[in-house]
């Protein structure tokens, strides 16, 4: 698969954030962005997300509570939390409550993070193709039962 077929939320209510991280990364990546964690369910409800990044320290809904409210609707995504402030309880619950992947120092390398976006992805990937094999495997499981059923004595 092709890297600009990653799709990528970043919630972040810092526009030259927004603006930056679009700028770097819109040729490696297919960029959404939001300014809020409404606008950023909005953007789930329309588009097959892989990828969400979300800064912290947000007003009204803080980066953890926007993973944390998601995760109902939308656990397939994987989620990247960035930062400028080094706090270990944010750190805590964003593994435990948020479900993320990685903790990202702000600013970020840009180096850096594409790998982290890259390597979310493949475990996006994985996870997809886990799910749509076990579907295969149950139906076709099914199918046997169903043909066994119909040729069997009763």
């Amino acid at each position: 698969m092709a890297d600009n077929t990653i799709n990528v939320l970043y919630v972040d209510d810092e526009a030259h954030n927004l603006n930056s991280f679009k700028a770097g990364f819109r040729r490696k990546f297919n960029i959404f962005i939001a300014d809020s964690a409404v606008e950023g369910r909005k953007i789930l409800e329309t588009e097959d997300i892989h990828v969400i990044l979300t800064d912290q320290r947000m007003p009204v809904t803080t980066g953890i509570e926007f993973l944390e409210s998601i995760i109902p609707d939308f656990p397939e995504p994987i989620r990247i939390l960035m930062t400028g402030y080094a706090d270990i309880n944010a750190v805590i619950d964003a593994i435990n409550k948020g479900k993320v992947y990685k903790y990202i120092q702000k600013p970020w390398m840009d180096e850096d993070l594409r790998i982290n976006v890259e390597k979310a992805f493949e475990i996006f990937a994985l996870r997809r193709e886990k799910r749509e094999l076990t579907e295969k495997l149950l139906l076709a499981n099914q199918q046997l039962e169903d043909m066994l059923e119909k040729n069997l004595p009763h």
